[in-house]
């Protein structure tokens, strides 16, 4: 029998041996130390031998029409907290620990409802846009998707992502996964308002949702002339319902509420509306008993997402990695202590480099077993570095819920397990 029916055979010649002997004395030495589990000698699916599954054809094409991940990735869903009271007015979020990239996928951008999400028929649906304006429209889905499309890639983060009393989570996601990124396409407000015609005096726009809770919150003008969408698409699909599906203003960089859901009107007007949503809520508590109101950006902030919570890493060679983002524009730099805030490296910002986009940043790191703290902080191209909780709270106080980008600690046990740094050991 010939080498090669060998092989094919699963009974491998002494070429072949040698090389995989090779190949594997290459890898121990990248990994040196490596807890990884060795693949048995006896494994059946293991190389040289044929796996199970190249032994008879697979699934055909038409087996799921909408595509689905593997079975063995079914466990990679949206953290929905457990001890919510109940499910209409209330959020799900990013496993961001679990993911690779800067894009989430549809299926796993975090979700923020106030009053449930509505099924709405695209066909019945109206955008009505008046106050202020020359013109007023009542637009259908087919009118607006008449305008001049674009599609751009931005973030969107609940501003109470975490809240500044919230900060034991377990992991990356427990935090701060109340944000995501993804590739939106739809019209330029501009483009839409200008069809309108605006009078000299407008200032604001009141966003309203066709939610049962009627979200509505006031927009400042200068933003809706600058980069606000009116978004249909998510991905390169039609927005799910969950988020906001068939149409949403998306405000690049702002905070996610303002963003309204299932779009049904815009009131172009000379004042605020003062709605709940900007008055008993999305306001600053500060430690004077006064709010901050209108805090609309989102600052500059990082998270490390592998090694961090809940998982376990071995001496030797590890990747540290994580997003970063702003609402001010691209991110500068981000830097990384491995220990707990003493010296600083700059890691590599992974192309492309956007604004109000989502940043993968990497460093190499090779840990000697020691216990350590992990960190990571992000400057923007404001200038503008993310702070350290105390430093925030020093200011702020901590009876605020909204606008939390403090600096996040992972601690690093002898055993490698990784904790949050902000819980006491």
């Amino acid at each position: 029998m010939s080498d090669a029916r060998k092989d094919r055979a699963g009974l491998a010649s002494p070429h072949r041996r040698r090389l995989l002997g090779q190949g594997a004395a290459l890898v121990g030495g990248a990994l040196a130390g490596s807890t990884a589990r060795a693949v048995a000698a006896d494994d059946a699916n293991a190389p040289p031998s044929i796996p199970d599954w190249m032994r008879a054809p697979g699934a055909d094409v038409g087996s799921e029409p909408y595509g689905t991940p593997s079975r063995y990735e079914r466990r990679l869903i949206r953290n929905i907290p457990k001890n919510l009271p109940q499910y209409i007015s209330a959020s799900s979020r990013t496993p961001l620990q679990d993911l690779d990239g800067i894009i989430t996928p549809n299926g796993l951008f975090y979700e923020r409802h106030h009053g449930g999400i509505p099924e709405i028929d695209p066909s019945q649906h109206r955008l009505m846009i008046h106050g202020l304006v020359e013109t007023p429209l009542i637009l259908s889905m087919d009118e607006i998707r008449r305008f001049p499309s674009e599609s751009q890639i931005y973030f969107l983060e609940c501003s109470g992502n975490p809240g500044f009393e919230a900060m034991s989570g377990r992991t990356a996601s427990d935090l701060v996964g109340l944000v995501s990124c993804s590739e939106w396409t739809g019209v330029r407000l501009r483009t839409v308002l200008e069809e309108a015609g605006l009078k000299s005096e407008a200032r604001w726009v009141v966003a309203e949702g066709a939610d049962a809770a009627a979200m509505t919150r006031s927009l400042p003008i200068a933003k809706c002339l600058d980069d606000a969408m009116l978004v249909y698409s998510q991905n390169g699909e039609r927005l799910r319902p969950q988020q906001g599906y068939p149409l949403r203003v998306l405000l690049p960089g702002y905070e996610g509420n303002m963003s309204v859901k299932w779009l049904r009107r815009l009131n172009v007007t000379a004042e605020p509306a003062y709605s709940r949503e900007e008055t008993s809520k999305y306001t600053d508590l500060m430690p004077d008993g006064t709010a901050r109101q209108f805090t609309f950006v989102m600052e500059a902030k990082s998270i490390i997402t592998r090694p961090s919570g809940t998982q376990r890493i071995a001496r030797g060679f590890n990747e540290i990695t994580g997003l970063a983002w702003s609402g001010h524009g691209r991110i500068r730099t981000v830097e990384v202590s491995v220990d707990d805030g003493r010296s600083w490296t700059e890691a590599q910002l992974q192309a492309p480099v956007l604004t109000r986009a989502l940043t993968r940043f990497r460093l190499p790191w090779t840990w000697d077993g020691t216990p350590t703290t992990i960190l990571s902080r992000a400057t923007d191209e404001t200038g503008y570095v993310q702070p350290y909780f105390a430093d925030l709270t020093a200011i702020r106080g901590t009876k605020s819920f909204y606008h939390n980008n403090a600096i996040i600690p992972w601690r690093i046990a002898a055993s490698g397990e990784v904790t949050n740094g902000f819980v006491k050991a």
